[in-house]
């Protein structure tokens, strides 16, 4: 008799930041368990060049047990951004029209993967993301176990899971609170500065409350941290009446761009410059594939780093040409920054544009970060022991950097409640926020590094994560 098979179909918000740990995770469960194929659904979303880069370099690897990617057909009448406040509310609507699409791809694969000549294989399992829950049905109609991937920490899951409790209970939008709350994972009480700016729009707060009203219907919630990492979150949420929850991080993708970058002088330039620095000297910002700042805010940043007088790498980008679309290179940087700066910073620092930041995170010679603190930069800085000075702008990043500063003593702060186009850091606080970072003697230097390690063993053969991965795959076997 043949050896039984199992498929299992991955579908991520068409975001980099959301598709990226979706992939590396089908990587890590077909490699844990050569009983699996993975297939990843593709939605195309207008005015992310970057997601198509990246899918395309890894439809094209060459291993033989690998991610498979299928896109599928887009949705005629699309809908207009222009009628969404937030991006979240346009990105859940474009997710729910692409649903009969969806189910039509995955049942054409489960009737090829019956009629093929291979062993006998079924599809144990559909991995909807935080914000793919409209999919659910889809899983319910195919009769097929869905399960919620969660590619941020396991304090926000929190946030997400108590959120039809809070609506319930508040008498105002969030946007008008002025209390702080108590939210189950989080060990101190968290302000209402630092609640994702979209839950803070009437169409971010509808869509985010509308996803969260459904984890609970998933058979279990794998999300994107360690044990190590976040013990009381994990309790808190382990403890409640859900699905069961699998911890299997940090899922990263360690090479990064570095292997499809658009412009690989660039990118070689860069490291070598990197090169010939002294080790944990540079002090590398960047703000994320979305992440831009205003001309006013690049110049206190310009000052900030002058006055503190260390060796920089800035990852500095132009400001998205329209609603939606991503940052883009700047044709002049001298038309951004102060008179003279990029003369009199020539022997020290280097401002760039798009960089692969995961391979300059490993570089000896990075010894801080100052991050928008999306989840996978703070995985990833984490992972190579690099500290973290705190300047949130989007998604979850204000929650993400007030669990890191203040929950798990873990990073700097610069800021914790950034709003973009409301608030401007000076340049003595750039300077003060650099200075404490880069600190050879800061205590969270020594925390980070410490982590590191802790990071790498929870996903060894007998880690946290390892083990967690293991109970997963006993699940998809045999439900």
């Amino acid at each position: 008799m043949a050896a039984r098979k199992y498929e299992v179909v991955f579908i991520s918000t068409p975001g980099f930041g959301n598709l990226v740990p979706v992939v590396e995770f089908a990587q890590r469960l077909i490699d844990h368990d050569r009983r699996f194929s993975a297939t990843v659904l593709i939605i195309t979303m207008p005015q992310r060049p970057l997601v198509s880069t990246y899918v395309q370099s890894r439809a094209a690897s060459p291993a033989a047990n690998t991610v498979r990617f299928l896109h599928i057909r887009e949705v005629e009448d699309l809908p207009s951004p222009d009628h969404f406040r937030s991006s979240i509310g346009f990105v859940c609507s474009l997710i729910e029209k692409h649903r009969l699409h969806v189910k039509h791809a995955i049942t054409d694969l489960m009737a090829t993967e019956s009629h093929s000549d291979s062993p006998v294989r079924r599809v144990a399992g559909l991995f909807v993301d935080m914000f793919c829950t409209s999919m659910i049905d889809v899983a319910k109609e195919l009769n097929i176990a869905c399960y919620l991937f969660f590619a941020s920490p396991a304090t926000f899951l929190s946030f997400m899971l108590h959120l039809p409790v809070l609506d319930i209970q508040l008498t105002t939008d969030l946007a008008k609170l002025e209390t702080q709350l108590v939210i189950p994972a989080f060990v101190n009480p968290v302000p209402p500065t630092v609640l994702p700016p979209p839950a803070l729009t009437r169409d971010g707060y509808a869509s985010i409350l509308q996803n969260a009203r459904r984890y609970a219907e998933t058979k279990g919630i794998i999300v994107n941290t360690y044990l190590e990492l976040e013990p009381y979150a994990l309790d808190s949420v382990s403890t409640s009446q859900l699905p069961p929850v699998y911890p299997v991080g940090p899922i990263l993708d360690l090479a990064g761009p570095a292997q499809w970058h658009p412009d690989r002088t660039h990118h070689e330039n860069i490291m070598r410059w990197l090169d010939d620095q002294p080790p944990s000297s540079v002090v590398f910002l960047c703000f994320g594939s979305m992440g831009s700042l205003s001309g006013s805010q690049v110049r206190e940043i310009a000052f900030g780093l002058e006055r503190a007088g260390l060796r920089f790498l800035w990852a500095l980008r132009d400001k998205p040409k329209a609603q939606f679309h991503l940052p883009s290179e700047y044709a002049n940087l001298e038309e951004v920054l102060p008179d003279g700066f990029l003369e009199r910073t020539a022997g020290i620092g280097l401002v760039c544009g798009l960089v692969p930041q995961v391979t300059i995170l490993a570089h000896k010679a990075i010894g801080g970060f100052v991050s928008h603190c999306g989840w996978n930069s703070i995985l990833e800085s984490l992972w190579h022991g690099v500290p973290i000075a705190t300047w949130p702008i989007y998604a979850e990043q204000q929650m993400n950097a007030f669990e890191m500063v203040k929950e798990l003593g873990l990073a700097v702060e610069i800021s914790l409640d950034y709003k973009e186009g409301s608030d401007l850091v000076l340049a003595e606080e750039v300077e003060r926020g650099i200075k404490r970072l880069m600190d050879g003697e800061n205590e969270v230097r020594e925390k980070v590094k410490e982590m590191s390690k802790k990071s790498k063993m929870a996903v060894m053969e007998n880690g946290s994560s390892y083990r967690s991965l293991g109970a997963l795959i006993e699940e998809l076997v045999f439900n």
